[in-house]
């Protein structure tokens, strides 16, 4: 299959280079020309949990119209950038192009739809993780479920050769018939974790041992519970502060996306994730303080780099 992966930072290239190893041709868009230039010469070098390794079958470009149309476009860039990525990217999106947005946070669907239209998309979460080491190269930080679907809930053919695509090449995948609850119930670890990371510096686990920031992640999840409560999603678990703790458990030394964003001085997805339960409860008339003050404390890290 002809892939390009728009977003070739630690996720996308994480999926790209696996997929390229599965035979497919694969395509990295991606404006980091240092990445870009590291993956041409050298090939794609992945460390960690899959093995060592360097990839040179993958492919990497700068501009989406060095590769022509695609079968699929999978949708790795920022949350924050999305719209503007997929706008810059048509060149990729013919009529039979399938996109399927794996990233965090709310709003990519209607980001990509506002561009391309809602027909052709597919949504989903994944619970591999990777960070980027430097040019050309990223480390696997972690590994777990793929699950896509289609955005109104039908067990498509097309949904279910996206999972077999994925497992044929070592992506542990299925198919869910609830992929919005899924968004959400991702979104909602997201919110009890990233900004508490970003703000204190802590890796994910570290934040369990601490009964202050304990106490803030579960404000802040249930804040987020009760708006998806208000909109009626069907959340994939029962207790959301719980399942948040163990997810925070299980990628104890992981550096979150947040943090390492802080770190690096990056524009964070602090808009998508905290940011969005706030402005779907201001929609819905709930009130939700913690949110809008780690967000806000986000912002205010975000705006203050240049002095640090």
């Amino acid at each position: 299959m002809r892939i390009a992966v728009l977003g070739a930072g630690a996720m996308g290239s994480l999926f790209g280079g696996i997929l390229a190893e599965a035979g497919h041709e694969v395509w990295l868009v991606d404006v980091w020309k240092e990445h870009v230039d590291a993956i041409r010469q050298r090939g794609l070098r992945i460390t960690g949990l899959s093995g060592d390794r360097v990839i040179r079958r993958v492919q990497a470009v700068e501009s989406a119209k060095e590769v022509g149309g695609a079968e699929l476009v999978l949708v790795f860039v920022k949350s924050t950038v999305t719209e503007e990525a997929v706008r810059g990217a048509v060149s990729l999106f013919e009529g039979h192009t399938l996109a399927l947005t794996l990233q965090n946070g709310l709003g990519n669907v209607e980001r990509i739809g506002s561009v391309i239209g809602f027909q052709n998309i597919l949504a989903g979460i994944t619970a591999q993780g990777a960070t980027v080491v430097g040019p050309g190269e990223i480390y696997h930080a972690g590994q777990g479920l793929t699950a896509v679907g289609e955005l109104k809930g039908a067990v498509t053919p097309r949904a279910e050769r996206m999972a077999a695509l994925f497992n044929e090449a070592g992506i542990q995948a299925q198919v869910s018939d609830n992929v919005m609850g899924l968004i959400w119930g991702k979104l909602l670890v997201n919110v009890g974790i990233n900004a508490l990371t970003a703000l204190t510096g802590l890796l994910n686990g570290q934040l369990l041992d601490h009964p202050e920031t304990m106490e803030v992640m579960e404000m802040a999840v249930l804040e987020a519970t009760q708006v998806a409560v208000a909109k009626g999603i069907r959340l994939p678990y029962e207790d959301p502060v719980s399942h948040t703790m163990e997810v925070a458990r299980a990628t104890s030394r992981n550096r979150s996306s947040m943090l390492q964003d802080v770190s690096n001085r990056r524009k964070t997805e602090i808009e998508m994730i905290n940011g969005a339960i706030v402005r779907e409860a201001e929609e819905l008339g709930i009130q939700t303080p913690v949110n809008r003050v780690l967000t806000n404390l986000v912002r205010v890290m975000e705006r203050t780099y240049a002095r640090n």
